[in-house]
């Protein structure tokens, strides 16, 4: 479902503030996977994501979605195969637009635009049973403004939206990280339903290990810009935190440092 070949991107390249952010990242997808990667601050995440995402060119190397090359397409052509959550509840949604306007924004995604009535009855019923699903009462507020909701309510509603219309790769870039303890599980508990139940493949950010080893079927560790840890199945499912941590200073030849992630390792999200 997805491949990246030997990806390489530097930032500000002959200065003085040069940065190589992937350097020769290689990943093989199945369809279905749904891999958790984790590694300190500048591992080359989040940046893995935007090049997928098509967020800047990639200097080198090549992105296939779905048996689609896609390396050379712009952001928002990338949009129809793909869909994203991000870390700010506030980025992903329409605040001054209902909740029911914000889906039939996300239903239309890719749809030739025209003069029509805006949401038909058929799509408030259609609307009123997936918020049923997430299990927070917003079937019943399908009119109010998203921006009244909380953070957990509105990453919840994004998870709606950017699997309305099935995309072949969905990216959730530490989209749990600004929510607090509970609230983070009760998301992470939706993002492996809807996940499961759509048969999506998935790659998921954090800086939780716990979160990382609990979620997904495989997980990867990077480093500097590169993969160091590939693993997945029932290895996987025998991971520990502090395994965890020996393969990241076995692999990388120095300690985790990262404060973010070791004071996250006690926590369960």
């Amino acid at each position: 479902m997805l491949t990246l070949t030997d990806i390489r991107k530097t930032f500000n390249a002959g200065t003085i503030n040069e940065k190589k952010a992937l350097n020769g990242v290689t990943i093989d997808l199945d369809d279905g996977d749904f891999v958790t990667i984790i590694g300190g601050n500048g591992a080359g995440k989040s940046t893995t994501l935007n090049a997928i995402a098509g967020v800047w060119p990639v200097d080198s190397g090549s992105i296939v979605i779905n048996g689609k090359n896609v390396t050379g397409l712009s952001e928002h052509k990338r949009a129809k195969f793909i869909g994203r959550v991000f870390q700010d509840p506030m980025t992903g949604t329409a605040a001054t637009m209902e909740i029911q306007e914000n889906l039939a924004l996300a239903k239309r995604r890719g749809n030739p635009r025209g003069l029509k009535w805006g949401i038909t009855k058929r799509e408030r019923e259609e609307y009123h049973e997936l918020l049923k699903t997430l299990d927070l009462g917003l079937e019943d507020r399908m009119t109010s403004k998203v921006g009244l909701l909380s953070g957990g309510q509105r990453q919840a509603l994004t998870l709606l939206m950017a699997t309305l219309k099935k995309p072949d790769i969905l990216l959730l870039d530490e989209h749990t990280a600004a929510l607090d303890p509970k609230t983070a599980a009760k998301v992470l508990e939706l993002s492996d339903k809807i996940i499961e139940e759509n048969h999506l493949t998935a790659m998921m950010v954090t800086h939780n290990m716990e979160a990382a080893i609990k979620h997904g079927n495989r997980l990867i560790m990077m480093n500097n810009g590169r993969i160091i840890y590939d693993v997945k199945g029932e290895e996987k499912k025998k991971l520990t935190v502090n395994i965890l941590l020996e393969k990241f200073e076995q692999a990388s030849g120095s300690k985790m440092n990262n404060d973010r992630i070791l004071l996250s390792k006690g926590e369960t999200d």
